[in-house]
Parts: C-alpha cells; structure tokens; sequence
C-alpha cells in the first residue's frame, strides 16, 4: 500500500460547519428596526437592507429577524392583523413584503435568515379594544388573559396553541426561511402581587396533573413539541432554535442545576428548557447568557459550561445570546465599561467544543457599537468572512 492510499484509507471527518455569528433585529416597539413607525415604503425597506448591511460588515452569517411582534404579521397573514411597528396602525398594511425582502436580501448577500417568533404575546398594554377590529383575540373570548398590564395568550387552551402555531407555520410554508426562532417568552414573567388568570382552563384541562406548575410546563412542552413536528412536516430543511433565559434551575434547587442563584426558567415562565434539548425537539439553543465574567448571581463562565454538558451528545446545537447591548451602558457594572468583556467571552467559548457560535443583541448595537466592544469581538475573532454556518 502506498503512502497515497494509505491516505485514502483514513476515515474522514466531517466537516465543521462555519461558526454560528448572528445578530437579532428586534421590531417590538421599533427597538432596532424600523426606526420609527409610519415610514414610506421605500425608507422601510432601506433600512432593512442597511441592518443586512451592516451583518455582512461585522462578519456575520445570520440575522435573527422578529416577523411577529406581538401577535401580528410582517408579511401578510391570514391569520393576523399587519404589526403596528410599521405604519404605527395594526392591521394597516405597509405597502411591501417586509418578510419576503428579507429573506431574499439576506441569501443575496450570504446571510441566513431566522424568522423569530413571539408565541403568546399579545400587546404590550391591556386594552383588547386597542387592537385591530378583526384581531383573533377580539374575535374569540376568553383566549386573551391580562397580566401586568399587557395582553397574552392563554397557554392552557388546546385551541390558542394550535391557532399560534398555525399562524407561524404560514411563514414557514410561504418563505424559504433557515429558521423558526423563539425567544424567552412562554408564560410571562412573574410580577409582584398579580396572578395570571387561567383558572378555567386549568379546571378544564389540568385535572390529571399534580399541581398547576406542572400542568403549564406540560402545555409549553406540548407548543414546543407539536411546533417542532409540524415544522419538520412542512418544510424539512428549516430548522427550530430557541433563545431560553440563561438560567434552567438552580443547583440549590436542582442539583442538575447551575451553580447560580438567579430566576429559574423551569419555575418562573413553566419553560424545561433543558428537557426541550434532551428530548431533540429543537435543532438548536441559544441561552442568553446575558451576565458578566464573574457575576455573582449569574456569572458567566459558570453558565457557559453548564450548556455545554447540557447539550453534550444531543446533537443539539449550542449558540450563545450574548447582551452587546450592555456593553458600555453606564448604567450596567463596570466590567460592561471594558471593550474587551465580550471578546473574553468568546475566547472562554473556544474551550468547549459544543460552542458552535454566538448571536449579538441586538442589531442597533451592533451598528452603533458604543464602547468598541462588537470591533473588538470582530478583531479578535472574526479575521475573516464565514459562510453560512451550516
């Protein structure tokens, strides 16, 4: 055997894909894009294309776009009403395709793009008289629960989970998206003194549960799950990533649980995020790890390990949600006033080979770049363009 064919004899390795460099486009209150609602069409779309611009610049392969906002649409929906954030009047149309641009300008310019979804979300006030005339949660009483003086969708009802994920799924069956994408928003966050009203449904559906905790964990295991199958039924090739709150359970909880002393997802918003990725019903996960190295509560290079075992031999992807908005706000600890805390983060990632990339929050910061903090990621690890990460 000759030297060339004992070469050719060796296994070979499978390709690494491209590292995971994305940055999410927030649309909920205008946050990044557009910069204001009630602009032309025209101003619409060149500032889309200017965020598209500005990923390619950075180095990125991948914008994680928010196409439904707050239980609205940009693109036009059977099921929901447009999203107010483009003419400042839900339901009223902007005159263009936002979703079907973007995913045409991102591919043009070798970006992914991930259509991200808010599941349950409904507004960000409490008036369901604010809402467009014909919106479902005007139309079908009794799925919309006011909490902490905002609107949501109501968990526990068969018929509000199917609904959600028939209106998202019309984006994946209409567009050639890489990605449906959620956030850390199942059920909402705890506020002081109030409770989220789902007595009937639990007195409806939760008899064969040992406890309402357990009962809303079951119904976000089932959105997620269901949400997963249909995906794959629809379109094969698109893949499903969730964007968790950093931390599952505590270890003085949960000794499977982080060493940290924060809100748990678990218990908090009924989200078992790390059954989700147990179980494989997500292609992806993106913790938003949005601590500083050495944060007493939530400390960052602890967290990092802890998805990293998670994810271990899953086949679950692992990107890490990283809070570019912090860095250089005076108002966040000092380590977020040094430039290099978030390169340092990714120096740490490269120590664990489950870390297949990062995503950047959000997209008007990773233009503006306040303190240097996003040059400095790109200096000392992005030398060169990457190809789309799969």
């Amino acid at each position: 055997m000759t030297a060339s064919d004992t070469v050719a004899a060796r296994p070979r390795r499978a390709a690494t894909p491209p590292p995971f460099r994305a940055m999410w486009l927030a649309c909920i209150g205008n946050r990044d894009w557009p910069s204001r609602p009630g602009l032309a069409a025209e101003q619409q779309r060149a500032e889309l294309l200017s965020h598209l611009d500005t990923a390619v610049a950075r180095r990125l392969n991948a914008v994680i776009l928010q196409v439904r906002p707050s239980a609205d649409a940009l693109w036009p929906s059977p099921y929901e009403p447009w999203a107010e954030c483009l003419t400042g009047r839900q339901g009223v149309g902007p005159g263009w395709d936002p979703l079907g641009t973007a995913v045409t300008e991102a591919h043009r310019r070798g970006l992914e793009l991930h259509a991200w979804f808010n599941p349950y979300r409904i507004a960000n006030h409490g008036d369901l008289s604010r809402l467009a005339d014909r919106h479902p949660a005007r139309i079908n009483a009794g799925w919309a629960v006011p909490y902490g003086g905002k609107l949501f969708y109501n968990p526990g009802l068969p018929e509000v989970r199917r609904f959600v994920q028939n209106a998202m799924l019309d984006a994946v069956r209409r567009y050639e998206i890489d990605a449906v994408h959620w956030d850390d928003y199942f059920y909402p966050y705890p506020v002081a003194g109030q409770t989220f009203d789902d007595d009937l449904a639990y007195a409806r559906h939760g008899a064969n549960f040992p406890d309402r905790a357990a009962w809303r964990r079951h119904n976000t295991d089932l959105l997620v799950s269901e949400t997963s199958a249909r995906i794959k039924s629809v379109r094969p090739g698109v893949r499903f990533g969730i964007s968790p709150f950093g931390v599952w359970r505590n270890a003085s909880t949960d000794p499977r649980g982080s060493d940290t002393a924060s809100l748990q997802t678990y218990d908090a918003l009924y989200a078992d995020t790390r059954k989700w990725v147990k179980e494989g019903w997500i292609d992806y996960v993106v913790p938003q790890l949005y601590w500083h190295i050495g944060n007493p509560a939530a400390d960052y290079a602890k967290l990092l390990p802890w998805w990293s075992r998670t994810v271990r031999g899953t086949g679950v992807s692992l990107y890490i949600g990283e809070a570019l908005y912090k860095a250089g706000d005076p108002d966040q600890p000092s380590a977020w006033q040094d430039p290099a805390e978030l390169s340092r983060h990714l120096t740490l990632g490269t120590r664990y080979p489950e870390v297949g990339g990062h995503s950047f929050f959000s997209a008007k910061e990773v233009a503006a770049d306040r303190n240097g903090a996003m040059a400095r990621v790109v200096a000392d690890h992005y030398p060169a363009p990457a190809g789309p990460p799969r």
